[in-house]
């Protein structure tokens, strides 16, 4: 059914969201007291310059009354906010106690509840999401025929094959119901998508429920005045994820792993685990195992309930992809994927994710660089930790070109540092995303906490400047087997200065361009 004036305001009364129904400083709760309240609206939007006539427009966030000077004129339908806005427009308002949760509500209504035409899946966790979600969808790929659409941090998909650059990691709910319609309309049975804590933080996601949610691993991160004030409250935003799914798959390994079992017990769905094991297969109890076959480990046997489904090489290097694999083997038999057939499960060993432990040798010296998005403690721990479980007795000498984000994130400064300070031999502090902070006072604050006194330190800014400092380094020293480790940006093609994306050539490209590829 359309979505109307009348049927939106009952959708939201229904969610005890809706306040009053305003009309020229008239006040009721009942839409059919207004002209047109039966007539669709024609489009919905929350930015007042895509309004046309018949819209909808929803006023959330910081929205001021300013924005609405002249919209009668492009036809404006009606708007739902928190305020009054009759002094500045004559369409009608639906006036809400909150503008974000009732933006999602009436965005799926509008787009025809597209969630309920698709398995949805949900994938948290402060590391892994990305990986993870690119393999659940190779897999459910293979075994539907193409028909299982993306939503990541790096890439978005709507046809099962079209990959175009997002914007965030969970869209705004309006985005993320318009393009579930568009995924619906081409066909897809699945969607995969990341959530990130601020997609429960701002409601986002408010009113979907997942057909099946995992839960990957949780370790301090995103603590800021403009994120989450405390580790807590992250958690309590991830954990939302558990009260709004059907089933769960879960990391066994994940701290406070108890309290999310909980929390499905109270929710009454079922949990799936996942594991790393060791070579000798030992490790925390899990539905699915993972554990190395040779000594490089390059290869991994990954099993389910104890039945053995095969050995696995992945393109993407690191004990922790193979986590991640086991991981979304585990969510797609959750979501109904029959284990027995083997064969469409090596769909996730040919998955690259650019900008992801993507590896490049010099043709010049003895140096390997490594491009990743890791940016806190525990992913520069496991980037760390695979650079010494696959090069170790090789002894390299590691650079590690990093930066952080600014304004927000602040712990992640120090956390880098203490990860790597006793581990490599030299830091390259150099420009990350930053909205308003100076990249070099990021910088010499992250120089400010080494407390190695064994470990060299430089402050570039100029990111571009810093890795091809980095490599004419490495050169210098072709007696030595180097290992470069550039960190944060992966293959982003912009920095964000001053609140704008400015320009910038990518770490990978500045290594391929270096390195003559």
């Amino acid at each position: 059914m359309a979505l109307t004036l009348a049927s939106a305001a009952a959708l939201l009364r229904e969610h005890h969201l809706l306040r009053e129904i305003i009309k020229n400083d008239v006040w009721t709760d009942d839409a059919t007291r207004i002209d047109a309240a039966d007539d669709p609206f024609a489009a919905i939007t929350y930015d007042t310059r895509k309004v046309t006539p018949g819209t909808l427009l929803c006023c959330k966030g910081r929205f001021k009354a300013e924005y609405l000077e002249g919209i009668d004129a492009k036809g404006l339908q009606a708007y739902m906010a928190e305020t009054d806005y009759s002094s500045v427009t004559d369409a009608p308002g639906l006036i809400v106690t909150d503008s974000r949760k009732a933006m999602s509500l009436l965005s799926a209504a509008f787009y025809g509840r597209p969630q309920d035409e698709l398995t949805v899946i949900g994938i948290t966790g402060t590391k892994g999401k990305t990986t993870t979600t690119y393999f659940t969808q190779a897999l459910l790929n293979a075994v539907s025929g193409g028909k299982a659409a993306l939503f990541s941090s790096v890439d978005n998909c709507l046809d099962g094959h079209t990959y175009v650059e997002s914007d965030l990691t969970t869209p705004e709910s309006m985005d993320a119901f318009r393009m579930m319609r568009e995924a619906a309309d081409n066909g897809m049975k699945y969607l995969v998508m990341e959530v990130s804590s601020q997609a429960y933080k701002v409601d986002r996601v408010y009113g979907l429920t997942f057909d099946v949610a995992a839960f990957l691993n949780i370790s301090p991160d995103h603590i800021s005045p403009i994120e989450h004030p405390t580790f807590e409250d992250y958690l309590y935003c991830k954990r939302q994820i558990v009260a709004n799914a059907k089933t769960l798959v879960l990391g066994a390994d994940s701290m406070h792993a108890d309290l999310i079992r909980q929390d499905a017990a109270l929710a009454g769905i079922p949990v799936t685990t996942f594991a790393l094991h060791d070579a000798d297969d030992q490790g925390t109890g899990a539905n699915v195992t993972a554990r190395p076959m040779d000594a490089t480990h390059s290869t991994f046997r990954i099993s389910a309930n104890d039945v053995e489904l095969g050995d696995f090489h992945l393109s993407i290097d690191g004990d922790f992809n193979y986590l991640n694999a086991a991981a979304a083997i585990a969510i797609a038999h959750a979501a109904g994927v029959s284990l027995k057939d083997t064969e469409p499960l090596h769909a996730i060993e040919p998955v690259r994710i650019a900008g992801r432990m993507e590896q490049f040798r010099d043709p010049q010296s003895n140096t390997l660089a490594i491009v990743d998005y890791a940016h806190n403690f525990a992913s520069v721990t496991a980037l760390l930790d695979f650079v010494y479980e696959r090069w170790g007795d090789e002894h390299p000498h590691i650079t590690l070109v990093t930066g952080s984000a600014g304004n927000k994130a602040y712990d992640r400064r120090k956390e880098i540092v203490e990860a790597a300070q006793d581990r490599i031999a030299n830091f390259i502090f150099t420009a990350e995303d930053t909205d308003t902070e100076p990249f070099i006072d990021i910088c010499m604050e992250m120089q400010g906490y080494i407390t190695n006194k064994d470990v060299a330190s430089t402050v570039i800014s100029d990111r571009p400047t810093a890795i091809m400092n980095a490599v004419y380094d490495a050169r210098a020293h072709a007696d030595r087997f180097n290992i470069l480790l550039i960190i944060g940006k992966g293959d982003e093609r912009w920095i964000k200065e001053h609140n704008k994306h400015v320009p910038f050539e990518g770490d990978d490209r500045v290594v391929e361009r270096m390195f003559g590829l």
